[in-house]
């Protein structure tokens, strides 16, 4: 049954809305609400295309000539001042390249080389885990301690450290909860005391302003596959501050980032420019559908983008709180501290995401009972956000996520 006050105020949210509404440049399945471009983006109208062409045409016909016909060697930092235009980062610091993980090992070894005498290394104990992981590991290499605190906490453990403190490797949002975390904040704490910052930006780059050059972040990381909407497994990026690239001496020293890699040279001399953040081969075809994706973002801004995903989130929760009272809302309701996801506590929520699924609204789950519901601005409404919620409704009022097929695993969840 439909709630006629709250279709009405989608109709309304929506026309306010307007001009960001992209759905036409996005291939999206009819009848599907696709809640889940937090975790894979939708796929954008042209990518198809271009990958077509870069495989038929450009490797096809034109074979190894490519890398200089249509400049696959330069893609990686062409694609990468692309990104950097939409998390606030000025042309020549950021570099498509490798995966998230790749990319913060490099950045916490170049980092602990660039604070010699330091032995701190700060994370976030409840960030994803291949963050917790490779800081670890990357400590190890490197000769850091790894302590673990909540970015809520960091600002004060910072200044306790002082001195002692050589990075600090933060998310920008919450995987879990989708909680917007302090970026200023924390980045002055560790400038305060000297000490470097770098920001995981998987669940922000896309969806809201960052402002990498207005809050002086040092480093950065991200995927290219979620709201950047470039595919499954589309290549990742880094940001290096400007300030920063020359003593960049990041340990995977591939002849990639070497300063003249064709020289084929047998001493490694790294690229005056963010090219030094390269390693081995890039994979084009990855690099060139994420170009191609790239263009949903053409004539859009991210303070716009920003206002939508809060319409569209902010929307969620009053649906919620109306439709489906008493859930456990685990994301933050102050704008100011939610990305742009919302997630509900629910002690079977794997198989209410499976319920969900069924009725072709995707989402997904996190351990232990998150139900996470991601909300890509470019593609969704807030009539879509009332048709989640709605059906949400039915799957927990006449449990329906009890039926057994919905608690069998998957391999991903």
């Amino acid at each position: 049954m439909v709630d006629a006050a709250l279709a009405a105020r989608a109709r309304s949210l929506d026309e306010e809305h307007h001009d960001t509404d992209l759905r036409g440049r996005f291939r999206l399945p009819a009848g599907t609400t696709y809640l889940d471009g937090n975790s894979l983006g939708a796929l954008p109208v042209g990518v198809a295309e271009a990958v077509a062409d870069a495989v038929t045409r450009q490797w096809g016909n034109d074979l190894i000539a490519s890398w200089n016909t249509a400049d696959w060697w330069g893609a990686s930092a062409r694609v990468g001042d692309r990104i950097g235009a939409l998390v606030g980062s000025a042309p020549g610091q950021v570099l498509v390249a490798d995966s998230t993980s790749v990319n913060l090992f490099k950045v916490v070894v170049a980092a602990a080389r660039m604070r010699p005498g330091r032995d701190i290394l700060l994370t976030d104990g409840d960030s994803f885990p291949t963050d917790v992981h490779i800081a670890e590991g990357a400590a190890r290499v490197a000769g850091l301690v790894v302590e673990r605190v909540s970015p809520a906490d960091a600002p004060a453990r910072i200044a306790e450290l002082g001195d002692r403190l050589a990075l600090a490797a933060y998310s920008s949002v919450d995987y879990r909860t989708g909680e917007l975390w302090d970026l200023p904040a924390i980045t002055r704490a560790a400038h305060d005391v000297g000490a470097l910052v770098c920001w995981d930006l998987c669940h922000s780059a896309g969806a809201m302003e960052v402002g990498l050059d207005d809050h002086d972040a040092d480093f950065a990381v991200g995927c290219g596959y979620k709201y950047l909407n470039g595919g499954p497994g589309a290549p990742a990026f880094i940001h290096v501050a400007a300030q920063h690239i020359s003593s960049f001496d990041q340990p995977l020293t591939g002849w990639n980032g070497h300063a003249e890699p064709f020289a084929m040279s047998p001493d490694y001399a790294p690229a005056p420019t963010i090219e030094r953040a390269r390693v081995g081969t890039p994979p084009v075809l990855g690099v060139l559908a994420l170009e191609a994706a790239l263009k949903a973002f053409d004539g859009v801004g991210m303070a716009g983008v920003r206002r939508r995903s809060l319409a569209l989130t902010g929307f969620f929760l009053e649906c919620v709180d109306a439709l489906v009272p008493g859930i456990v809302v685990a994301s933050p309701r102050d704008d100011a501290r939610r990305g742009s996801q919302v997630s509900l506590r629910h002690p079977h929520a794997y198989a209410v995401v499976q319920a969900l699924i069924a009725r072709r609204v995707i989402g997904d789950f996190r351990e232990p009972d998150i139900i996470r519901l991601g909300f890509a601005p470019l593609y969704l409404t807030h009539a879509d956000v009332l048709r989640a919620a709605e059906h949400l409704r039915e799957v927990l009022g006449t449990r329906e996520f009890a039926r057994p097929e919905f608690s069998v695993r998957g391999a991903v969840t």
